[in-house]
């Protein structure tokens, strides 16, 4: 992916940080557009259609964490999250509702470009043969739309939790540790706790388990990972 094509919109209240990042990344290419506000971000989002959001946490008028999971809802876009706090729990929400990574203030902008470059490697959808629909008894994942069916009912996934569903559905009965997931999912390009696996197996099953804490297609290998089960249709 050319810098040149990749377009950033930048969502900070902090006028200052905001274009300092802003001048930054034109500097490197990229089409970037900024807000300082939850209202301005969304109408500029609507229309620019960005490849990546940086997205503060702490708006005037809402907090990215919503912002992040609207976008999310409407488009397979990269989010990441920019904020001053440090609290592990804020984090884990934030990677709960679909956020691709991390950057704490205050922040240095060669770590910046280099989560922002990171990111973009990842290939959320690659066309390729390879890609077939995967239906395991009531389960129905389609790759090209993106799409979750459980008993025909669809099912709404943050662009990981689908990615990180489909690699293990289409390589089934084998025990993955979360280092191997993150090599493939994240693709390497991931720099925090490995346990952030745990947080999207968990979103995981509450969709597609009948019984969460029970699951019948994802399994936990004590000690070792996870498995995601055949489920031969009877």
């Amino acid at each position: 992916m050319e810098s040149i094509s990749v377009k950033i919109l930048v969502v900070d209240d902090d006028i200052a940080i905001a274009n300092l990042i802003s001048r930054f990344l034109k500097q490197k290419q990229y089409q970037v557009e900024l807000a300082n506000d939850g209202k301005t971000a969304r109408e500029i989002f609507n229309y620019f259609r960005p490849d990546l959001v940086i997205l503060d946490i702490n708006l005037p008028d809402t907090l990215g964490y919503n912002l992040c999971q609207e976008m999310q809802n409407n488009n397979d876009v990269f989010i990441l999250m920019l904020t001053s706090r440090t609290d592990v729990e804020d984090k884990k929400k934030g990677f709960l509702i679909g956020a691709d990574d991390y950057l704490t203030k205050p922040f240095d902008l060669e770590e910046l470009e280099f989560r922002v470059q990171a990111i973009l490697r990842r290939r959320r959808l690659v066309k390729s043969e390879n890609l077939n629909i995967i239906e395991l008894g009531d389960l129905f994942i389609n790759p090209h739309t993106r799409e979750v069916k459980l008993k025909d009912e669809n099912l709404i996934f943050t662009t990981l939790e689908f990615d990180l569903l489909y690699f293990l559905a289409r390589n089934p009965n084998k025990v993955w540790r979360r280092d191997d997931l993150i090599a493939n999912v994240w693709q390497n390009n991931y720099m925090g706790d490995n346990r952030i696996v745990d947080v999207h197996i968990g979103q995981i099953r509450r969709k597609i388990e009948i019984y969460p804490n029970n699951p019948q297609y994802i399994t936990t290998i004590r000690g070792v990972g996870y498995k995601f089960n055949y489920i031969e249709e009877t």
